[in-house]
């Protein structure tokens, strides 16, 4: 049998691994679009910090780790894919073809770049790639003028390693005026605000952003900003292009089923790029999460053996040290229509928790500045446990979540 895989980020190489644990004879290709070994692109603020090198960042520390298990691994981008009903042949940009039995799509994505002109200036960066933390890490000086243009989780993730270089940050937060929208409600964000403001962070809520101008210059239409360095944070893409024509389904991700199938005939997705199900809803979207990518590689990898091993499907979890103060989303944090929630809100000391029910079934929740009962959450909302009595606890302190999960399990 001859895999071929698309895509060296987590999800990619853990599928890789799995191909070859289950397999000793097949023909195993790994395909990475950036040069170098395969690294983690979380591990990239840690760049930025100086805590690691990109030797840190790799994902396996072995330099030969994929030669060692008979993984043939290569460097190029995938321009196109011919497929055919019983494989088929994936076309690189340097000319290079691969043919394939089964091949699996795990390209992640990309940075989207709003319609301004000026984001190819020098000066403009994303905050992405390796490539992009060695020119961030180059301009990050004491008293050096940084904008960061987003708000969302890509630049919630970057923020601590720009305040602690001594730079002096300006975030412009976008049209809602909310910093990590799509993460948190208002409650949380107005505190996470706070908290950035009072660590020398501006946040810019207002004002709509024209453009940019050489120097690196942010152009908005009610000021201009001067800066050393202009972050672009404005979401992201999945790479998708090279699959044009092949007939497979793709809205917000390419779109698979519970065995990790696309549309297409022998070929498959994971990680980022792919539009999987959500634990909490069953409704099928992308989660942009590294434990999410790599058991998607997993599970995709066994049933490109022929395995039957469907996927239950991720829960929805974000956890962010925005400059010290860590928060934490887990499914449903905004709660269902008809459905109970409660909050406890101490905005003094920077602590907020949230929790969202379903009768009397944990849905989601929020926990901003008390990390010390996520696991409970997270172990109420995956075991889908009815709380019973509990839920009317929680209900009147939603702090009890530990007494609540010891209980229940020892009952």
């Amino acid at each position: 049998m001859n895999f071929v895989i698309i895509g060296a980020g987590p999800a990619g190489v853990r599928a890789a691994e799995t191909l070859r644990e289950n397999d000793s004879l097949a023909t195993v290709t790994l395909v990475g679009a950036e040069p170098g070994e395969p690294y983690a692109r979380m591990a990239i603020p840690y760049i930025l910090s100086g805590a690691i090198d990109d030797g840190g960042a790799r994902q396996r520390r072995s330099l030969d780790h994929l030669q060692a298990l008979g993984i043939r691994y290569l460097h190029g981008k995938a321009l196109k894919v011919q497929a055919r009903p019983n494989g088929g042949q994936v076309d690189l940009a340097d000319g290079t073809q691969l043919p394939y039995d089964r091949l699996l799509v795990a390209t992640g994505s990309s940075p989207s770049l709003p319609p301004l002109t000026g984001t190819g200036l020098p000066g403009v960066v994303t905050c992405w790639t390796l490539e992009d933390a060695h020119q961030i890490a180059a301009k990050l000086t004491p008293g050096a003028r940084v904008v960061m243009l987003g708000a969302g989780f890509v630049a919630g993730v970057c923020m601590k390693s720009l305040v602690n270089s001594g730079a002096k940050l300006s975030v412009v937060a976008g049209r809602s005026g909310q910093i990590l929208r799509s993460m948190m409600t208002p409650v949380g964000s107005h505190m996470l605000q706070r908290w950035l403001e009072g660590r020398g962070v501006e946040i810019i809520g207002t004002g709509r952003v024209l453009g940019i101008e050489p120097g690196p210059r942010l152009v908005m239409d009610s000021r201009s900003i001067d800066a050393d360095l202009i972050i672009m944070a404005t979401g992201v893409h999945p790479n998708v292009s090279f699959l044009e024509g092949t007939g497979s389904e793709i809205r917000s991700g390419v779109v698979i089923d519970a065995h990790m199938r696309t549309t297409v005939p022998q070929i498959y997705a994971a990680g980022d790029v792919a539009q999987g199900r959500d634990f909490s809803t069953g409704e099928w979207v992308v989660h942009a999460l590294q434990p999410t990518a790599t058991e998607h590689g997993r599970v995709a990898a066994l049933n490109m053996l022929g395995k039957d091993v469907p996927y239950r499907g991720s829960l929805s979890m974000n956890v962010l040290d925005t400059v010290g103060l860590i928060s934490h989303t887990f499914g449903l944090w905004n709660g269902i229509p008809g459905g109970d929630h409660t909050e406890v809100v101490d905005e003094a000391n920077f602590i907020y928790t949230r929790l969202c029910f379903d009768g009397d079934q944990l849905i989601g929740a929020i926990t901003i500045g008390h990390p010390h009962h996520v696991g409970a959450i997270r172990g109420l909302i995956q075991s889908h446990r009815h709380l019973g009595a509990w839920k009317d606890e929680l209900m009147k302190n939603p702090h009890l979540v530990m007494d609540a999960f010891v209980d229940l399990n020892n009952g």
